[in-house]
Order: C-alpha cells, then sequence, then structure tokens
C-alpha cells in the first residue's frame, strides 16, 4: 500500500508522465510551472541540483559518509561565521562603551549560548530525514509553522544582506572608491546565488574549505593590531548603563549564532539515521560558537584599537569598515590582498542563506511547494539586493537592530521545539509518525504552539531594546536600556507552551 507521504508528494509535485535521462527519471508536468519543473528535474539529473529538496530523504536512500566528509558538520559554519560580518559585529562592545577584556568575555559566552539551540536544532536532521522547517511542524502544526517558514525565510535574507553589505565595503576599499558599493553589492550575491542554485552537494564541497582563509586572515588582524588594543580596565559607562550595555551585547551576539538553528537540519539530511547526535551537536555548537567568537573578537580588538590611533577612527567613521582594514594593515599591497579574500566571506554566509531561503518558501504551502527551487533562490536574490541596498550606509545600526530581533524569535523556537521533543516525544524518534511531515491530518493542530509563540512576542517586546524602539521593560536599566527579551520570552514561552501543549494533546489527541 502506498504511504500517506508519497500520496501527498504527488499530489503536490504531480507528474503526468515521464521520460529517462541518463540514470534518472524525470517527470513530465503540464503548464507553466510543469514547464519550469520539468527544466529543474533535468537539470537535477544531469547536475544534481535538488529538484525536490523539502522531499523527506528516507534511511534507505542514504549512503555512507565518510569521517573526512563528517568533518563539514564543524567547518560549514565556520565557513559561515568567520566572515566580516561577525567582525563588524565585535566593534559594537567598543561602542556600547565596554572595556575589551569584558566584550572578549561577552562574545565567548554568548557565542556558545546561542550555538547550543541551533546544535540541538540540528541533531534532528540524520534520523528524520527532514529540512528544519518541516521538522517543526511535529511542535507547530501545519498552520503555524508557515509563519516560522516566512519569519526562516526573513532571517537568512536579512543575514545575507548584512554579509553583502559588509563584503562590497571590502570591495570598495580594494578598489580605492571606483566601485560603488552597490555594485560590490551585487557582484557578492550573484555569485552567491549561483552556487545556492546548484544545491547542496556544492555547497558542502564549498564550504568545507572556505573557513580556513577566513581563520589565516583573523590570526593576521590579531597580529598586526593587537599591540594598538586598549586594555584599560575601566569601561566608559557605569553602574545600570554598564549592565544594559552588557545585556545588549550579550542580545546581539547571542542572536547571531542562535538565529542558525531554524536551517540547522538542512544540511544533515543525508547523514545516515545512526550517526552518533552528541558529535552531531558538539560540532555544530563549537563549529558556530568558535569562529564567531574569532571573527568578533578579532573586531573586539581592532575597535579598542581605535581609542590609540586616532587615524583609525577617522577612517573608520569617515570612510567605513572597508577602509580601516586598508589602513590597519601593511604593507598596502598586501592589505589590498587580505581585502580581496575578505569579500569571500560575504559569499559564505550568502550561499547557506540563499539555500535554506529557498528551501523555506516552498514550505509556505502546496502550490508554493510546485514553484521550483530555483526561481525561489531568485526571489531571494532579489530581496537581498533590494534589503542590502537600503541599507548600506548604516552597517551598525542594522547589526544592533537585525541581531537582536533574530535572537528574540529564535528563543521562542527554541524552547517549543525542545519541549516537544524532551516532554512530549520523550526524546525518542520513534515516537514521531515521520510519514506524516506532508499531512495536516496528522500533525499537532498547532494551538499550544501558535498561542506561546504570539504571547512570547508581546513578551520579547516589553524587554527588547532598539534604536527605533525600547520596551517598557528593557527602559529600566540604564540610560540607554538593557535588553532582557531573550530572558523574558524564554520564561513566558516555556510557562504557556507546555501546560497548553499537555491540554492540547488531550483534548484532539494529537
Amino acid at each position: 500500500m502506498m504511504s500517506p507521504e508519497k500520496n501527498v508528494d504527488h499530489e503536490s509535485l504531480s507528474a503526468s508522465s515521464g521520460e529517462h535521462v541518463g540514470h534518472a527519471t524525470v517527470k513530465r508536468e503540464s503548464g507553466f510551472l510543469g514547464a519550469l519543473r520539468n527544466f529543474e528535474a533535468k537539470m537535477d539529473a544531469k547536475f544534481g541540483i535538488e529538484s525536490d529538496a523539502i522531499t523527506r530523504k528516507l534511511p534507505e536512500d542514504k549512503g555512507h559518509v565518510p569521517w573526512t566528509h563528517q568533518l563539514s558538520m564543524f567547518f560549514l559554519w565556520a565557513s559561515g561565521t568567520m566572515n566580516t560580518s561577525c567582525f563588524a559585529t565585535g566593534f559594537l562592545g567598543w561602542e556600547f562603551g565596554l572595556t575589551l577584556r569584558q566584550s572578549i568575555v561577552i562574545i565567548i559566552f554568548a557565542s556558545i549560548l546561542g550555538g547550543a539551540p541551533t546544535g540541538f536544532a540540528a541533531t534532528f536532521g540524520a534520523p528524520t530525514g527532514l529540512r528544519q522547517i518541516s521538522v517543526s511542524r511535529y511542535a507547530f502544526g501545519w498552520w503555524p509553522n508557515k509563519v516560522i517558514a516566512a519569519l526562516n525565510t526573513i532571517v537568512q535574507i536579512g543575514w545575507a544582506a548584512v554579509a553583502c553589505i559588509t563584503g562590497g565595503l571590502a570591495l570598495t576599499a580594494v578598489a580605492d572608491g571606483k566601485i560603488s558599493l552597490i555594485v560590490g553589492i551585487v557582484i557578492l550575491a550573484v555569485i552567491a546565488t549561483l552556487i545556492s542554485f546548484v544545491g547542496l552537494k556544492a555547497i558542502l564541497v564549498y564550504e568545507r574549505y572556505a573557513w580556513f582563509i577566513f581563520f589565516i586572515i583573523f590570526i593576521i588582524f590579531f597580529a598586526e593590531t593587537g599591540k594598538y588594543a586598549d586594555n584599560s580596565p575601566t569601561p566608559t559607562v557605569h553602574g545600570t548603563d554598564l549592565s544594559g550595555s552588557v545585556l545588549s551585547l550579550i542580545a546581539i551576539v547571542y542572536g547571531s549564532s542562535a538565529s542558525w538553528q531554524t536551517m540547522a537540519s538542512d544540511y544533515y539530511v543525508h547523514y545516515p539515521v545512526n550517526v552518533n547526535r552528541w558529535k552531531v551537536f558538539l560540532m555544530t555548537t563549537f563549529g558556530i560558537a568558535i569562529p564567531t567568537s574569532i571573527g568578533m573578537m578579532a573586531g573586539a580588538v581592532v575597535s579598542s584599537g581605535l581609542n590609540n590611533r586616532p587615524d583609525w577612527k577617522d577612517t573608520y567613521e569617515s570612510d567605513g569598515l572597508g577602509f580601516l582594514i586598508q589602513t590597519m594593515l601593511y604593507p598596502r599591497g598586501f592589505a589590498k590582498l587580505i581585502l580581496t579574500l575578505l569579500v569571500l566571506s560575504g559569499i559564505n554566509v550568502n550561499v547557506i542563506s540563499i539555500y535554506s531561503a529557498a528551501i523555506s518558501c516552498q514550505q509556505f504551502s502546496r502550490p508554493f511547494a510546485r514553484v521550483p527551487r530555483f526561481i525561489w533562490v531568485l526571489f531571494c536574490f532579489a530581496a537581498i539586493l533590494g534589503l542590502a541596498i537600503g541599507g548600506r550606509e548604516q552597517l551598525s545600526v542594522y547589526l544592533q537592530n537585525f541581531l537582536s530581533l533574530l535572537g528574540y524569535w529564535s528563543t521562542q523556537y527554541f524552547i517549543i521545539l525542545f519541549s516537544e521533543h524532551v516532554i512530549f516525544r520523550k526524546m525518542n524518534f520513534d515516537n514521531y509518525d515521520l510519514d506524516a511531515w506532508n499531512d495536516p491530518s496528522r500533525l499537532p493542530l498547532g494551538i499550544a504552539a501558535g498561542v506561546a509563540f504570539a504571547i512570547g512576542i508581546a513578551a520579547w517586546i516589553m524587554g527588547m531594546v532598539e534604536t527605533w524602539y525600547v520596551g517598557p521593560l528593557g527602559k529600566l536599566i540604564g540610560a540607554f536600556g538593557g535588553d532582557i527579551a531573550n530572558e523574558f520570552t524564554f520564561v513566558i514561552t516555556g510557562l504557556i507552551y507546555i501546560p497548553a501543549r499537555f491540554l492540547e494533546k488531550k483534548i484532539v489527541g494529537r
């Protein structure tokens, strides 16, 4: 008897006939969307571009993954996080009035704290064979999960936009201002889109090796700028203002790491079901935390050096990050080489962000699932360009606001997914009806998750600190506010979801 999963798949991605191309069967569909899907299927048969990326990967369809390729659990995230965006984020501690030592401690602590939820989410990929947004249907249900898919798309597009801006700044500096920032943004977005178009295989190969270049670059940053670092033990803020600055920086750094969790399992579906989950958790958590810390600490060291090098400070404030890097490295030709390589770091982030954003778009609804993945890749490309070009002049403000917002809803996502798995599924994947991943009648209704998520939003609005809004609770901490949105929404979301889910299961039975 045909499984319900396959019934649903054929309904949403129907095929009336087929033709063979090489060793694969290309499904034939009618109409405009059918023509696009037929084209995508042919490209998949020839080049492996993943025409059915959101479909569950069954255990029998997975092959052996050698240990050398399993290192991608670490290197994928190292390549995606060790970039100019993290370097720029490292400047925020200095801008908040914190000392170098305080900034470094917060960066390390908050990176691990944010990496852990992503490591947890990653453990779902191999045993379920499902992408992260499909996994969350087992907690959020069919309809509320569409909100998660939309938010994840926004998150990944936003991350890619930040990467385009920082990479574009580097490219502009390399060209001594002869290439505009807009042109730099377009170049980065185009290259990343082409790699994302090919699919998971190309991404894993690229990201497995790209990290090493940027690790060397940040070591050079430490070596050439460390002697100018300001090691003064006295911050420029005190009392409750100091507490507010610490809380706000924690929220930003935590958000930059935690936001990867809504795409984590996307890159693990090809691993065997019996892969060690502790290995997955630890390699993902520290694959995010360690490289993020390296990049941000480099930014913290350089920004503290602005206190001792007025010429650096003037360059940073007048010309931007790219020209600062060119000024602080010696000799000039070497600085231009470093800047050229740093441009590639923006591509690293964009590649995985565009890939996962396109997959999320396909999970808005069944009609959206019929739109080929490469069309969604192009849609995300256009959105990234618009966002990056629009926010290119206010990078620091962009980082402060955007990264904090990422953490808020990622905290809600984690506590709901964690509670569902630990309390209601008893940490056992046998308690998941994996054939039901695409069948609304067999998934939870998602009432508990929807209510908890909605009230949790109200909670983080009360505790948030942004340039455009400071919540009533955040406003109580210091003159500029202290961001406690993550802590508050963590408690409120958990307190509501757990009893509501017990009630939902008792009444509905699923």
